[in-house]
């Protein structure tokens, strides 16, 4: 139990301090004890202005491919407006090559009229002037038998040659028709020639053009997919942010704790370690905090833990037993873990961990009055034993 005039002690400490430490039966705390808070609120602070540069360049990136798919969706309007026109022109082609079918259809079944025309024309002039040429004499014996005078005879024998002129006029002309009938066959098929490769181009074209219609939707898809996971990067960020700012707040809050803590060790006074007295339990409890805390450090470091937690008991700034400074809130990190609990159930402190609980019991401490310690960062300055610094 501990003893009456400590308790009296706690409640004058402000007017006995200066009389115990001018006395010498107390001593000071570096004023160190914050060193590892200082060090967490940095990284946070270093954390967070990292996060504010992500977030920057990602709202950077996200104007850019704003700027971008605008810049996309403008030359997709205009590509859209091209392949309306060259499909319109396509239809315009395809209803001409249409028109020039049927015209040549046509043109062709007209030349094959006048064909049959010729032929016919031809093949009854043939037979006329063959009749003529073979019965010449009959026929100019009829006429002369047939003509009431001269002048009938003339008349008749003129006809005779007017109708042969005829026959020869009528079959040139048809000769003629079919003639110019061909040739406007022959222009129209190289119309149609002309407009099948305008087609075959206007194809081409369209095709190119829907090509690129197709590839620049694609990149608008691919800039609103990448605009959306970086808006959605963005908002993380934001957020994490905001809870980097909180643990800022809380870090800078523990730490000016820390601060308070530590000035009012420095200037508060501490018991010898005759005074204290210890309940039972306390050898087992501390014995199995150090093998939690430093069960694969050497002997000396183990001492070292076991020294912090004493320390603290000495120190009236901090809980006066054993088992108040193990279980004060979020110290020794085995407590909150649960790995305390675990290693005192199953009793797994070593007889180097009981001799090293041992010794800090008896007011033994080879890290001074430090009563923090932790694993080495950089910036933090103390006494290094083994895997931990002391401050």
């Amino acid at each position: 139990m501990k003893k009456t005039n400590w308790v009296c002690g706690k409640r004058i400490v402000a007017i006995l301090a200066a009389v115990v430490i001018g006395l010498g039966s107390t001593s000071s705390v570096k004023v160190t004890a914050t060193e590892s808070t200082r060090k967490q609120l940095e990284d946070a602070k270093e954390k967070k202005k990292q996060s504010q540069n992500d977030l920057d360049n990602t709202k950077d990136d996200i104007a850019e491919m704003n700027e971008e798919k605008s810049s996309l969706q403008n030359q997709l309007s205009s590509l859209n407006n091209q392949l309306t026109e060259v499909s319109n022109n396509l239809e315009d082609l395809e209803e001409q090559i249409d028109d020039k079918e049927i015209e040549i259809e046509n043109t062709m079944a007209e030349l094959e009229a006048a064909r049959k025309t010729e032929v016919s024309q031809y093949a009854s002039m043939k037979k006329r002037v063959q009749f003529i040429y073979e019965k010449q004499n009959f026929v100019l014996f009829d006429m002369l038998v047939g003509a009431t005078s001269f002048a009938n005879f003339l008349n008749q024998n003129n006809y005779v040659e007017q109708l042969s002129a005829y026959d020869r006029k009528m079959f040139l002309q048809y000769i003629e028709t079919r003639k110019s009938i061909e040739a406007k066959e022959a222009k129209l098929k190289e119309e149609k020639e002309q407009l099948d490769e305008y087609k075959v181009k206007a194809q081409a074209e369209q095709s190119r053009v829907s090509g690129l219609v197709n590839q620049t939707s694609g990149s608008i898809k691919q800039y609103a997919n990448d605009i959306s996971d970086a808006e959605a990067k963005a908002q993380a960020l934001e957020d994490q942010i905001k809870a980097q700012e909180a643990d800022i707040k809380k870090l800078e809050a523990k730490l000016a704790e820390e601060i308070r803590l530590s000035k009012l060790a420095a200037s508060s006074a501490w018991r010898n370690i005759s005074e204290v007295s210890f309940a039972d339990g306390d050898r087992y409890l501390l014995a199995n905090l150090i093998y939690c805390e430093a069960g694969s450090e050497p002997y000396e470091g183990k001492v070292a833990v076991g020294a912090v937690v004493i320390n603290r008991v000495l120190s009236s700034v901090y809980p006066d037993t054993v088992v108040g400074v193990i279980y004060q809130n979020k110290q020794f990190s085995p407590v909150s873990s649960g790995r305390l609990a675990l290693a005192l159930a199953e009793g797994k402190a070593t007889a180097a961990c009981y001799q090293a609980a041992d010794e800090a019991m008896k007011g033994y401490s080879n890290v001074g009055n430090c009563v923090y310690f932790r694993t080495p960062v950089p910036g933090l300055s103390g006494i290094n034993i083994g895997g931990h610094v002391f401050y």
